[in-house]
């Protein structure tokens, strides 16, 4: 249905959405001494899959769907990222956590294989049914 390239994360980096989203900087926890408290290094993105004009139809309906969870109540996805000290290094982990969320939507699972059990595993249910069965005759009251 949608082409491989999709699930791949890298392509969605290169994709322009990126240049619609929202980014937003404020002050992070943590480590970082006195820099926690004067530098802006946590980075949020905020991108509207509805409002995007680099999605097609169906890719947007997809996200939509897949996401519908991470999605607020603006019809935005948010994503941050405060782990490091530097501002550019969070603002590069956010954006690939961005793309791998939207390159997840299109990742099409493989179709299960019905399996039987194996003789061994058959074979041992059967042993500990047969134990559970003298253990609860061993039970009853003996008939004199």
């Amino acid at each position: 249905m949608f082409p491989p390239r999709y699930s791949n994360p890298d392509y969605w980096k290169e994709s322009g959405i990126f240049q619609e989203a929202r980014f937003q900087n404020s002050l992070s926890g943590g480590k970082g001494g006195q820099n926690v408290n004067k530098v802006s290094t946590k980075v949020e993105i905020y991108w509207s899959p509805e409002r995007s004009a680099v999605l097609s139809e169906d890719a947007r309906t997809r996200i939509l769907e897949k996401l519908a969870s991470k999605i607020d109540n603006e019809g935005e996805i948010r994503v941050t990222c405060d782990t490091s000290r530097s501002q550019l290094q969070n603002k590069k982990t956010a954006i690939d956590k961005l793309s791998i969320i939207i390159a997840f939507c299109f990742k099409e699972n493989k179709p299960r294989k019905a399996s039987k059990p194996t003789l061994a595993s058959v074979k041992k249910r059967l042993e500990s049914k047969k134990m559970q069965k003298d253990v609860k005759a061993n039970r009853r009251k003996l008939d004199w």
